[in-house]
């Protein structure tokens, strides 16, 4: 019995707990290339991000050098296809000169309520203030249809 019970909380765990995490699983863009900046994770929350709704994505991640600006680019993809393009100064996303170690990028960003829901995938990358590449990364999310979409149909 105690062995059944084990059973089925284990796969509660694999069917509930585990696609989440894997959900927000990163990928460096070129798996052999050695970049400045590691990522460590990605934060979402809520998530899955709701449409119509405030949403902050933090990237935790580390560099072995000062970096004392730069730029992050973002590109979104829905369904594998390019649905959003925007480029930040890096600074506005954390604080400047980032000394070497660990620090945090923190981006808060409100989609429209006609936001569709579903699976997306986006890429980041950072470069310096001389255009020199320090990460570039990939990795999934999901958008899920705000309260205020339904509202808005009534």
């Amino acid at each position: 019995m105690a062995i059944c019970r084990l059973k089925v909380v284990l796969f509660f765990w694999v069917c509930l707990i585990l696609p989440s995490s894997l959900a927000n699983s990163i990928r460096y863009c070129d798996k052999k290339g050695h970049y400045d900046v590691k990522v460590k994770g990605v934060e979402m929350n809520p998530d899955p991000v709701v449409s119509g709704e405030k949403a902050e994505f933090k990237i935790s991640a580390s560099t072995g050098k000062s970096i004392t600006g730069g730029k992050v680019s973002i590109n979104v993809y829905f369904l594998g296809i390019f649905v959003h393009s925007e480029k930040i100064d890096l600074c506005k996303e954390s604080s400047c000169p980032i000394a070497p170690g660990d620090f945090v990028l923190s981006h808060f960003q409100t989609l429209p309520g006609i936001t569709p829901a579903g699976s997306y995938s986006l890429k980041m990358s950072i470069a310096d203030d001389d255009n020199h590449l320090l990460t570039c990364i990939r990795f999934n999310f999901k958008i899920a249809r705000g309260a205020r979409a339904f509202v808005s149909e009534i």
